[in-house]
């Protein structure tokens, strides 16, 4: 196999918020139209180059398509590892990517226009199911990182610490989380929505509905090829299991919970505690990165056993996986600092290759 980088990141600016406008920030990120963003204040004057730049008016349909994400989705039925990751700071608009509204609910849904990266990849996994006919086996679980614990967020109950482990066979991997099978849109749907509602949320002063938790929902595709059944047994007559190889590909959604300082959130007792366990982690993810983007003679011991992000991403991020990330920023002046940051880990992170 040959290097290949995987989805170059892709840029998100928000629109700025009611109360950033009332406040008087000023605008100082802007979308040249051509896969550049250009940064401009008072001594910043810096432009970045990426492969999709999507400004405050594109809707999450053009984000969807333009991004990549429906080829990732092909990419994981065809039996590839793939994921895809939104990341920046506290408030830049991740989760509203990457699920839609923060507000819908089971009795009240969100409108179809606003349905985020997840629920779009959901229609897309099973329209490709019926039209190339083959017969897949979906099932999904679902995780958040919170406090350097792994917790499961569709076990019943209240969610309960879970043991990480690494094996040669299968790299590292949570013990005992549950796996949930569904067949259609609304299952899927339903579970990510049951799922997101335990994690762990707060307000402060940055966000009213800030991520305590880095969420990992993962999609497992089982396919066999010829339209053998994986249900049934074989019929008499029909080819063996060994005549038709099964093909599994998994499609990973990581939210990552935001960077933030914890002086401008206004954070104390356990929500400061939160905060620094998520800039840790990031800062681990960051350091991985930075390392991968290295030439392959040059790169030294990739440290992913410093935080069990890290861990869980490892695949994805230096070994067999594709990966698309978006990286998601404010365009307020009052956030320059964080979003120049999110724009430099971004472009470090074009550099990583992988071999799928």
């Amino acid at each position: 196999d040959t290097s290949v980088s995987p989805s170059p990141p892709a840029i998100r600016v928000r629109p700025l918020t009611c109360s950033e406008t009332r406040r008087g920030d000023r605008r100082v990120v802007h979308s040249l139209g051509d896969g550049t963003v250009h940064v401009s204040a008072a001594r910043h004057d810096a432009t970045f180059g990426f492969s999709a730049v999507f400004d405050a008016g594109a809707s999450q349909e053009t984000v969807f398509e333009g991004s990549g994400m429906r080829q990732l989705v092909e990419l994981a039925i065809d039996g590839f590892s793939c994921t895809v990751f939104a990341f920046g700071q506290t408030g830049s608009g991740k989760t509203y990517t990457l699920m839609g509204p923060l507000t819908q609910s089971e009795t009240r849904p969100a409108a179809a226009g606003l349905l985020g990266l997840m629920q779009r990849s959901f229609a897309c996994l099973l329209e490709q199911s019926q039209s190339r006919g083959s017969d897949l086996a979906l099932s999904a679980s679902y995780l958040e990182i919170y406090n350097e614990q792994v917790r499961d967020l569709l076990s019943p109950g209240p969610p309960c610490a879970l043991p990480l482990r690494w094996s040669k066979t299968r790299g590292f991997y949570v013990e005992n989380q549950l796996s949930v099978d569904f067949e259609s849109l609304e299952a899927i749907a339903d579970l990510l929505l049951q799922g997101s509602q335990r994690r762990r949320t707060s307000a402060h002063a940055l966000n009213r509905h800030s991520s305590r938790s880095h969420a990992l929902l993962t999609i497992h595709i089982r396919s066999r090829a010829g339209g053998q059944s994986i249900t049934q047994p074989p019929q008499h007559g029909s080819p063996q299991p060994s005549a038709c190889p099964s093909k599994q590909g998994t499609l990973c959604f990581v939210d990552l919970a935001g960077s933030e300082r914890v002086k401008e959130t206004g954070s104390s007792g356990e929500l400061s505690m939160e905060a620094n366990n998520i800039n840790r982690s990031l800062l681990a993810l960051g350091h991985c990165i930075s390392l991968l983007a290295k030439p392959q003679g040059k790169r030294t011991h990739i440290p992913y056993r410093d935080s069990k992000l890290t861990r869980l991403l490892a695949r994805s991020l230096g070994g067999s996986g594709i990966t698309l990330m978006v990286a998601c920023v404010s365009p307020s002046s009052r956030c320059l600092s964080e979003t120049l940051s999110t724009l430099h880990y971004a472009s470090r992170a074009r550099r990583v290759t992988t071999r799928p």
